[in-house]
């Protein structure tokens, strides 16, 4: 080893006192706690939904089942509607979320402008509506007179631009370099070519952020098919079939004398499931998609919310 590393372990060493080790200690058992904190629900209803049922009613599942069953999915994914109503939602998700982004950003980078002369007044008018709104039964009327209700495009049209992912969006593009979109410019592109070849390449943290809002939202929907699409079964999404079996499994619960137990398909004693291992099961249907979304923006999330989140 040479003298010059004897050096510096020796200033290493006289750098990590007692009190850094110390603090270093406590720092990782904090971010353990919380770590255990934050995964145990999921990991606890991971168990129940994967436990059996009338085993569940005792209680005492913390992180493993202890009676191993698939009956809870079984009783899930027994209806024939599921499937279709699964492609709906991806379908919502995915064209909810791409139109979203698109449109928000072109209206953000419109907004962005100092040269736009409405700019602050389509900004007020926008941020008024996150305060005010017409009210359920207008909204209603509205969908039905633009020939919405019954259709798969309730699900995107009203939600096509947000107000705070706007706002976010706007942020972050008021913060890239003048110089960068002058070029552009200079070099004789219109707003459209910098737009599309300058602001969406530089905006990709920040448009990741509000992709993820926006397909969180769009796949956690149910109440607008409760409303505009509830007697079309060809356009019932996931959560809405979900929504239904679990009040379904309430109602049975509550007129059966099983003590709150549903015979699962083809009604066989051995397949049975409760309303607590039903939401369990729901819970995990639903959050696993997201899940498995979430990892490969994390790093986007991040930097998006710290950088749009600097002006107002």
């Amino acid at each position: 080893m040479a003298a010059s590393d004897v050096k510096l372990n020796k200033k290493y060493k006289i750098q990590t006192s007692i009190g850094d080790r110390i603090f270093d200690i406590c720092n990782y058992t904090f971010m353990i706690l919380l770590m255990i904190v934050t995964l145990y629900p999921f990991i606890n209803v991971l168990a129940v939904s994967l436990n059996d049922a009338q085993d569940s009613l005792k209680g005492g599942i913390y992180l493993l089942p202890r009676v191993w069953s698939m009956d809870n999915y079984q009783y899930i994914f027994k209806e024939a509607t599921i499937f279709h109503a699964t492609l709906i939602s991806i379908l919502r998700t995915v064209i909810g979320t791409v139109l979203t982004v698109l449109c928000s950003a072109m209206v953000a980078f419109s907004i962005s402008r100092q040269d736009f002369v409405l700019r602050k007044f389509v900004t007020v008018a926008f941020i008024l509506t996150m305060y005010f709104n017409g009210g359920l039964i207008p909204t209603f009327l509205l969908m039905r007179d633009m020939n919405l209700v019954g259709s798969f495009w309730v699900y995107i049209w009203p939600g096509l631009i947000g107000v705070f992912n706007l706002i976010i969006i706007r942020s972050f593009i008021e913060n890239l370099p003048e110089s960068i979109l002058e070029s552009g410019k200079i070099d004789g592109a219109g707003d459209f070519r910098t737009f599309f070849s300058i602001v969406l390449p530089l905006t990709t943290p920040v448009l990741a952020t509000v992709a993820l809002f926006s397909g969180v939202s769009q796949w956690n929907s149910w109440f607008d098919v409760f409303l505009y699409n509830s007697s079309h079964i060809d356009l019932s999404t996931l959560q809405y079939e979900l929504q239904k079996i679990l009040q379904n499994s309430n109602t049975t619960a509550g007129t059966s004398g099983m003590d709150g137990m549903i015979s699962g398909a083809n009604g066989a004693q051995q397949n049975t499931v409760t309303p607590l291992s039903v939401r369990a099961t729901m819970t995990i249907v639903a959050s696993v998609p997201i899940i498995m979304v979430y990892p490969f923006l994390q790093k986007y999330f991040v930097k998006g919310m710290m950088v749009g989140g600097v002006k107002g």
